[in-house]
């Protein structure tokens, strides 16, 4: 059974930082590419990165976070991470990551690729 699993939001301030985890299980992690996406309230879930499966050399974002937001993986720890600097009342949302197969670096994932979807975590930031 496959497992995603993330962790790490929580209330911050603006400015300040978060680091969000996503546990995989029960896939071939470092095979897989793999995307963080985000859901404010009232709005569609939307695409912010992305990195590409065994090295992670390759890696995307949408234009609100390019510069703020580092995606990285560990694929001894079957983890995928989202570091957010200087956070804005804007990035509140709710956190997902997403796993896929197919996928050609340098441009955004769009839902319907992905097959397996953790559950989110919440990021709120008060301003």
């Amino acid at each position: 059974q496959v497992q995603l699993v993330e962790s790490g939001g929580g209330l911050v301030q603006a400015g300040g930082s978060l680091r969000l985890s996503c546990a995989a299980s029960g896939l071939f992690f470092g095979s897989r590419a793999m995307g963080w996406f985000r859901q404010a309230p009232g709005k569609e879930r939307e695409f912010v990165a992305s990195i590409i499966y065994w090295s992670g050399s390759s890696k995307y974002y949408t234009d609100s976070v390019k510069g703020r937001f580092t995606i990285s993986r560990d694929n001894a720890k079957n983890t995928v991470y989202l570091q957010m600097n200087s956070l804005k009342s804007e990035d509140t949302a709710v956190y997902y990551c997403a796993a896929l197969k197919a996928y050609n670096s340098g441009r955004p994932i769009f839902e319907y690729e992905c097959d397996y979807w953790g559950q989110g975590t919440q990021v709120t930031v008060s301003s």
